[in-house]
This record gives structure tokens, C-alpha cells and sequence, in this order.
């Protein structure tokens, strides 16, 4: 067996180590169909699309848009969605396309502050199913 083989064996035991490519979405055509056609949340710090996507995985993306800042701002603000959604415990169902967009708010916020936004965001979109 190759190592290429093995590699998928220690991704399922440790899920949350790294961002596997299908899990995050990358085409215009799939932005455009969750912009169009999927549920749009907004709360303090952040504005959450959602859409089901037929996989038996999720997809997400963390945005932020030059509203937010210069590029350090910009990349810290995807740097704290991400941190969020991981420290939260969050079980989001199987199937779902998620856009998260960082409000110019979030300039400045604490992790925690934007931990609760994401939940209050996704519990009003009806996706979230239990939080820790």
C-alpha cells in the first residue's frame, strides 16, 4: 500500500486536523446558486447562506469583503469565523451548502462574540441541531 492509499484512513480518524477540498466551496456557479436560491440569516457579525446540496457532506466558506478592511483585517476576520465555528461544538446536519460573510462589525470583535453570532445566525436559518 502507498502512502497516498493510507492518507484517507488518518483523515477519518482525525476529522477536524485539516479542511479536506470537497469541503469547502469553491465555484462561482455554486456561490451564485446559494446566493439565488438558498436562506440568508444576518446577525451582529456575520450574514450566513445556506442551501441543501444533495452530498452526504457540508461545504462552507468563510467571506469578507474589502467593507471589512484593509487585507490583514479581511484575514483575520475569516481567521476568527473559523475559530468560532470550531471552538463551538456546533453539529450542523449532513447536506448543506454554508456561505458565511463577515459584517465590517466584526472589526475588532472577540472570539466568543463571534461564536454567538454563528449560532444565534444558524439557529434562526433552522439548521442548527444542538448546541454544546
Amino acid at each position: 500500500m502507498s502512502s497516498r492509499e493510507e492518507e484517507p484512513e488518518a483523515e477519518k480518524s482525525f476529522p477536524h486536523k485539516k479542511k479536506r477540498r470537497e469541503d469547502v466551496l469553491r465555484y462561482q456557479k455554486d456561490f451564485d446558486r446559494v446566493y439565488r436560491k438558498g436562506k440568508s440569516v444576518g446577525d451582529r457579525y456575520v450574514v450566513v447562506f445556506c442551501l441543501k446540496n444533495n452530498l452526504d457532506h457540508n461545504r462552507i466558506s468563510f467571506l469578507a469583503s474589502k467593507k471589512v478592511g484593509n487585507s490583514v483585517r479581511r484575514n483575520r476576520a475569516r481567521r476568527l469565523m473559523k475559530e468560532a465555528m470550531r471552538l463551538s461544538g456546533m453539529r450542523l446536519p449532513c447536506g448543506y451548502d454554508f456561505v458565511i460573510i463577515a459584517r465590517n462589525t466584526i472589526d475588532g470583535a472577540k472570539c466568543q462574540q463571534v461564536q454567538k453570532s454563528l449560532e444565534s445566525a444558524f439557529r434562526r436559518a433552522g439548521v442548527l441541531k444542538e448546541v454544546k
